[in-house]
């Protein structure tokens, strides 16, 4: 029992803290909380945790705050997800729904999610290697220029130019269309390879270089490893206050989420996460610059971030952050945007 106990003292000193941003002390823990339990057993309970790293004194003759071992058990332990309250999600689902496009949805996710949690939030698009073919427009531009439309199943729209050394005949163009689609419609980038290998031989030998040079385009096209990037919001809400979370100064922090490359190493290593939601706390982001935050994040793109999930959307924050609150934030907007996409 006495372990239960010290785990209820460490949740209230985390969620004061959080609240107040001031260190807490035993008596502010009897006042604010009841824990059923005597001033002179909380101290030891706050004495125990201290000795187990847990909390810390800040400074002489002030209360405790939480450690990153602290935030690490409190989130382990998180018993209940703060939801979120019917008028919240309604203007989540209203939000995105009127989106136009991707870039439109992705804008407005991260601009809500900012909004809802109070700090940065990160969207990562979808990637084209992670995505599957959902159509190929081919467009004649001119007698040898042929504009080729990539359309994947989540809305992302890519288009490319090719010449071509002949003039383009409409009928083999159309025809090509239709072979093209249906052998890659569906498919993802490593299974296209099979899919469109052969699809030269269903033409005449002088289309040869028409469709090798529309099939070589669809191919790298998807395979581009620099469409790999996130979209960030809120960078403004870390500064409010004028920093007061960070030891030193909060320019770290915000030279860390400039770093396109930290914030999709990070993104990749959580995607490997067992969890539906993940959370990286302090030192765990091992990046100097984001020693002072967290990074929560989950997948959207499959059913309710599963498995299938083709990217990632989270929050930044400082350490004192309303951890049961920002989870709930970021699995909600996930959860409205995996749909959005899957419609």
């Amino acid at each position: 029992m006495s372990e239960d106990r010290r785990l209820d003292v460490l949740r209230a000193i985390v969620e004061d803290y959080v609240a107040t941003r001031e260190p807490v002390g035993s008596r502010a823990l009897v006042e604010r909380h009841s824990l059923g339990v005597s001033p002179a057993t909380i101290r030891n309970d706050m004495a125990a945790l201290e000795d187990a790293g847990l909390i810390v004194q800040p400074h002489t003759s002030a209360g405790r705050v939480p450690t990153d071992k602290g935030y690490r058990l409190f989130v382990d332990r998180l018993a209940t997800i703060k939801p979120l309250s019917a008028p919240e999600r309604r203007a989540i689902e209203t939000f995105l729904e009127d989106a136009a496009d991707l870039d439109d949805v992705v804008d407005r996710s991260v601009r809500l999610l900012a909004q809802l949690t109070h700090q940065v939030a990160v969207v990562q698009y979808p990637s084209l290697r992670r995505t599957a073919l959902r159509h190929v427009e081919l467009v004649p531009v001119g007698d040898r220029h042929l504009l080729v439309v990539i359309i994947t199943d989540h809305g992302r729209v890519e288009q490319r130019t090719i010449e071509v050394p002949d003039p383009l005949d409409a009928g083999t163009v159309a025809r090509l269309r239709v072979r093209l689609n249906t052998a890659a419609a569906g498919r993802r980038l490593a299974e296209l390879g099979t899919a469109l290998s052969d699809l030269a031989d269903d033409f005449a030998p002088a289309d040869g270089p028409l469709v090798r040079g529309v099939v070589a385009v669809v191919e790298d096209t998807l395979a581009q490893e620099s469409e790999e990037r996130v979209v960030l919001a809120g960078t403004a809400n870390l500064v409010r206050g004028g920093g007061a979370d960070f030891a030193h100064t909060i320019s770290p922090v915000l030279e860390a989420l400039e770093e396109q490359v930290v914030l999709l190493r990070l993104l990749g290593e959580m995607a490997e996460d067992e969890a539906a939601v993940s959370v990286r706390i302090g030192r765990e982001t091992q990046h100097e610059g984001l020693l002072e935050t967290s990074f929560v994040t989950t997948g959207y793109g499959g059913p309710d971030g599963g498995g299938t999930a083709v990217a990632r959307i989270g929050s930044v924050g400082p350490l004192r952050m309303d951890y049961p609150g920002t989870i709930a934030s970021v699995r909600a907007v996930a959860r409205y945007l995996s749909r959005i996409l899957a419609g």
